[in-house]
């Protein structure tokens, strides 16, 4: 399971040269007077003029040059030594003065119309046979280098404190007791930062805040609480039906409880971001993240008392989350340490997930990479979208992912923060061979499963039925089946853009010729020839 590391080949862009061109000469050149700026021909000046009266002269000529010609002289003068001293300052010691940098390309013409963008796909048809052929034709890559757990561990021991090594036997969920201090006025809820974005999961822990002490457990004169980390992560990729998938699951009896779908801890909240854009803000603890479970807590926390009438299924209870950002998203690295100079994240995310809980269930739901950039793209909102300004975006995206693997390594373009916020579309969210081998260097085989929008769209009983197989839970009654089938979509295409049309065909072919190769090996990794997407 590996896959070609892009290291050769140069494409760098290079300055424009220009040429002189020779000018056409009239024939009477050279017969003809010329004028120049301070010509003393034609101004009826005795031609024996005696040269002590030649400096008088000059100055009268000049007496008669235009204001507005002086004034446009000393202009042009000083906006060139501006625009000297410019490139001066902006000195590229790594290179020529004139060479642009490989993530700031010129930008293409772009067409404006179907027919323009059909001679548009023909003219980006010489560089991506070049970005084919550069992705193809490398030596297999090496398997990423696995950062040793202690090294994981100390990047953040704070949260390897909090959850143990070991988890309760005889519970499906992953859970353990943390002592808790019950004193007088204690708002267990207090500080939990995801309330104040989450207005839902605020309701909630008024709700568990009522009876939270009902479900303490005690021991030996001190009280505890039951604490749950998911059962499994639904990790990506967005626009990809991840919504959709997890809403039906959680029609099943046995899975239940989930307060928030993306808390998007993993990847951003636990550094301190939310929104990278919007900069650092506070990190959210790993006991905030915690509390998002408490309510499947409490009910399997009955079914170890017994306390429920349905004890016995208490304890096969499990929870998840379906944070889109888990399986792309480590760009929070480069936000942290932006003095450093890392080709690659140090860590990913599952180097984390795998270090607190090793068994863990992944859900991987997949798309093809054509239709989901167009989806992405339609989604966010932001003016003036169209046809027309989807294909300039795909065609400068490719262009600057070219000039990045034509220097770097594959992985190192794929997770490049600075390249991927100089994209205008997200380009590299559909490159998901690479993403899946990352987390097959953590995470076995057996416990990961890839599904396809299309299988899931086109018979949706059989795939969610493979999912309730790989998640162990049992088989649905009849009515909740058919209350599962019947369900609306979620998530789905708003109307404005279903208005806005398809891509062009110009476009879809550009971005088929780009996902190609990474399609073919994605393919043979999962057997599965309907990963190539070559019928969509």
């Amino acid at each position: 399971m590996s896959l070609s590391d892009c290291k050769n080949g140069s494409n760098t862009p290079r300055p424009h040269s220009y040429s002189l061109h020779s000018l056409p000469i009239a024939d009477t050149y050279g017969k003809r007077p010329v004028q120049t700026f301070l010509d003393f021909r034609d101004m009826n000046v005795p031609e024996n003029l005696d040269v002590k009266h030649v400096p008088m002269l000059l100055f009268t000529n000049l007496q008669r040059i235009s204001k507005v010609k002086v004034v446009s002289f000393l202009l042009g003068l000083t906006l060139t030594f501006l625009i000297m001293a410019s490139y001066v300052l902006m000195w590229d010691k790594k290179g020529l003065l004139f060479t642009p940098s490989p993530y700031q390309l010129r930008p293409a013409a772009i067409p404006t119309s179907t027919a323009a963008a059909r001679a548009s796909s023909k003219k980006n048809l010489v560089n991506m046979k070049v970005l084919v052929k550069v992705i193809s034709s490398t030596q297999e890559r090496t398997p990423r280098k696995v950062p040793d757990e202690k090294d994981v561990i100390e990047t953040d021991s704070h949260l390897f404190s909090v959850i143990p090594h070991h988890f309760l036997p005889g519970i499906k969920s992953p859970c353990w007791y943390e002592e808790f201090s019950r004193k007088p006025g204690i708002d267990p809820y207090r500080r939990n930062l995801f309330t104040l974005h989450s207005k839902s999961f605020k309701t909630v822990c008024d709700r568990l805040r009522a009876n939270f002490n009902q479900h303490l457990y005690h021991r030996d004169g001190k009280d505890f609480r039951l604490r749950c980390l998911p059962y499994f992560y639904i990790i990506g990729q967005p626009k990809c039906g991840t919504t959709d998938l997890f809403h039906r699951l959680l029609l099943h009896p046995e899975v239940k409880f989930n307060i928030m779908k993306e808390p998007h801890w993993w990847t951003r909240k636990r550094f301190g971001y939310i929104r990278f854009k919007d900069g650092f803000q506070e990190s959210f603890p790993v006991e905030d993240y915690l509390d998002l479970f408490d309510l499947a807590a409490h009910n399997i926390q009955e079914g170890i008392t017994g306390n429920s009438s349905g004890h016995h299924r208490a304890l096969q209870l499990i929870t998840g989350e379906a944070s889109a950002s888990t399986m792309w998203d480590n760009q929070a690295w480069s936000y942290l340490h932006p003095d450093k100079e890392e080709t690659e994240p140090p860590f990913l995310a599952q180097d984390f997930i795998h270090a607190v809980q090793p068994d863990a269930k992944i859900i991987i739901m997949l798309r093809d990479p054509v239709e989901r950039l167009y989806s992405d793209y339609l989604y966010f909102k932001m003016a003036n979208k169209s046809a027309d300004d989807f294909h300039q975006k795909v065609t400068e995206s490719v262009q600057l992912f070219q000039s990045c693997v034509s220097e770097r390594s594959l992985r190192s373009c794929v997770y490049n923060t600075s390249l991927s916020n100089n994209m205008p579309v997200r380009l590299n969210l559909g490159v998901y061979i690479v993403f899946l081998l990352d987390w097959l260097t953590v995470f076995n085989k057996e416990q990961i499963l890839v599904l396809r929008l299309e299988d899931y769209a086109e018979n949706l009983k059989e795939t969610i039925k493979k999912v309730f197989d790989f998640l162990s839970v049992g088989p649905l009654s009849e009515q909740a089946e058919a209350a599962l089938t019947k369900r609306p979509m979620s998530n789905t295409r708003r109307v404005e853009d279903r208005n806005l049309g398809p891509m062009f065909p110009a476009t879809r072919d550009l971005l088929r010729r780009f996902h190609q190769p990474f399609n073919h090996k994605l393919g043979n990794l999962l057997n599965n020839k309907g990963f190539l997407w070559s019928n969509t």
